[in-house]
């Protein structure tokens, strides 16, 4: 430092000073975390694989709880300001005289005598008094907010804010990914390498109870072991005859061609769900007992909900026959239930779309869909995410309360029974536990477009999610032996993610694009029908001008008779 100027120098002391006054205020902010003491418990008894899962989960609550902020921010705050008179602002209506606008026109159905069980019907499935508040869609029926110096234009912020948190998530995802890629990146070493860094640097040193290290130990064992079984199998594989070879293609192409259909079979069962819950939720609640109402209601919720269950476990029976590699078999097995969570929801909107636009007269001449029995289809949509949420919620707190913990006990006191010790106590699956809140992150997703306060419904049901899966670790399960190291299930976790928002996009896309699609089309009925007009009114003018020019002629023609007589 002596031998630098004084500029220098107070730019090398300035520097340090700053660098020293970001770690602190770094430092500070750990403190501020959201359950950062529960997620390092969870860390020092579980490992880091299991604390993975919990912070991928924080990160999903501060995601959806940004999103939310988004949306409030560009869409519901002006219109509460408005409706409210807190500023001196008036709202611009939809005009309804357009013979296209008629297509806006969302009649709020109201019935006299309503039954008290109806209200829990219409809090689980989004309709009744919930399809008038703010949560849908078809609530949105002003074209802007008139302050005192602009115009809100309220259409293009919802649109703006829908490719706001799309746009967001993804960048959001991707720059946490890069870490993780990087990790992975430097882990793709020779075999060699591989297992001296398990030997010499696979320890975990944030484990601090018995049993876990333990586990940690056995389950280094097995990571040694299977790494020894996949360089087994890529010897036996380099060894195969051309017979084995084909063999094995052909099984696994057999094996392949179940897959698909058990997929085929989910998705067409969906579908038909879907098509009888539309056709018979129109009817009069009445008419119906409880029980029917809601299984009506959710019908393609608890279709989804059980291929979840079933085809998981197929594909693991499957699997086995197909002759992979230990790792190759789990990344294989997950990448089917991924596809296949995912999908039903794609399924699902898809069959709504075409349940939507399919008519059997000229009714959906003028809107471009059923406009008799969906006069806000977008609102349909969301109620269909919204019980797909409350569902799926529903489903977890079930399984915790009626599964889990009665299996605790069985295991606990009833341990000598030979079905209880074949049962065994239950292990947290990482993967299965993502998969289900990617799951309900890419529902979130999709139905924010349709209902724009899922982003805050979902924050809520993943901060319950915490709690219970947080309660369910503790007191009923056990690790897996198969743990899963933190950098592999962060890149993991957020690769899983990216393909569930990148799924969400499609259908995303095609009903902006139907948006779009119908107001293009309206401004150019408007233009034709003023290009009409213009064509009239210059036809009058012309018919005008001939006939102004016949009088003058009429006149000129006198003028010059009376001329040569005189």
């Amino acid at each position: 430092m002596k031998y630098l100027s004084e500029w220098d120098q107070w730019k090398r002391y300035s520097s340090k000073s700053w660098k020293r006054f970001i770690g602190k205020a770094r430092e500070m902010t750990t403190h501020l975390e959201l359950w950062r003491d529960d997620i390092r418990s969870i860390e020092g008894k579980f490992g880091t694989g299991i604390q993975s899962y919990f912070s991928f989960l924080r990160f999903l609550v501060l995601l959806n709880l940004v999103i939310f902020l988004i949306i409030f921010m560009l869409v519901l705050l002006p219109v509460l300001l408005t409706k409210y008179n807190i500023t001196n602002s008036t709202f611009v209506l939809i005009p309804s005289k357009d013979t296209d606008v008629q297509c806006t026109v969302y009649p709020i159905s109201s019935s006299g005598l309503i039954y008290f069980y109806s209200y829990i019907i219409d809090l689980l499935s989004g309709t009744g008094f919930l399809e008038e508040t703010c949560l849908f869609y078809g609530h949105y029926t002003i074209d802007g907010v008139k302050f005192q110096n602009f115009t809100y234009d309220l259409p293009l912020a919802y649109l703006l804010s829908t490719i706001a948190y799309l746009a967001l998530s993804l960048l959001w995802i991707v720059k946490r990914s890069v870490e993780g890629f990087k990790i992975n990146l430097i882990r793709s070493e020779e075999h060699f390498q591989s297992y001296c860094n398990k030997i010499f640097a696979g320890w975990d040193f944030c484990i601090t109870n018995r049993s876990m290290a333990d586990l940690k130990h056995s389950s280094l064992r097995y990571e040694l072991r299977a790494d020894l079984e996949e360089e087994r199998i890529r010897q036996k594989i380099a060894e195969r005859t051309s017979e084995e070879t084909i063999r094995i293609y052909s099984l696994r192409l057999f094996l392949n061609c179940v897959v698909l259909a058990v997929l085929a079979a989910c998705f067409y069962a969906i579908y038909r769900a879907t098509i009888f819950s539309q056709e018979h939720m129109k009817k009069e609640i009445d008419k119906m007992v409880f029980g029917e109402n809601l299984l009506i209601l959710y019908l393609p919720s608890i279709v989804i909900t059980l291929a979840n269950f079933i085809t998981p476990m197929i594909f693991a029976k499957i699997i086995h026959y197909e002759d992979y590699s230990p790792g190759f078999e789990i990344r294989l097995t997950i990448l089917r239930c991924v596809f296949m969570r995912l999908a039903t929801i794609c399924v699902l909107v898809f069959t709504l779309g075409s349940k939507i636009t399919s008519c059997d007269n000229y009714s959906c001449e003028l809107c471009g869909y059923n406009q008799k029995l969906y006069p806000c289809w977008e609102t349909q949509v969301g109620q269909e995410m919204y019980k797909l949420m409350i569902f799926d919620l529903i489903i977890i707190l079930a399984v915790t309360l009626f599964v889990d913990f009665p299996r605790k006990l069985l295991v606990t006191y009833c341990s000598s029974w030979k079905l209880v010790q074949c049962w065994g106590q239950q292990e947290f699956a990482i993967p299965d536990n993502v998969l289900g809140i990617v799951y309900g992150q890419t529902i979130c997703w999709i139905g924010a477009f349709f209902s724009p306060l899922l982003p805050a419904i979902a924050t809520l049901k993943l901060i319950i999610i915490f709690y219970v899966k947080e309660i369910s670790l503790l007191y009923t399960c056990r690790p897996s032996p198969r743990q899963f190291r933190a950098s592999n299930s962060n890149f993991f976790f957020l690769l899983v993610l990216l393909i569930g928002l990148c799924l969400a996009i499609i259908p995303l896309t095609i009903s902006m694009a139907r948006l779009i699609m119908f107001y293009f089309i309206a401004l150019a009925g408007a233009h034709k029908r003023v290009v009409v007009q213009l064509r009239e009114q210059l036809s009058l003018e012309s018919r005008d001008k001939r006939y102004l020019i016949q009088k003058l002629t009429e006149a000129q023609r006198d003028m010059k008779n009376r001329l040569d007589w005189q």
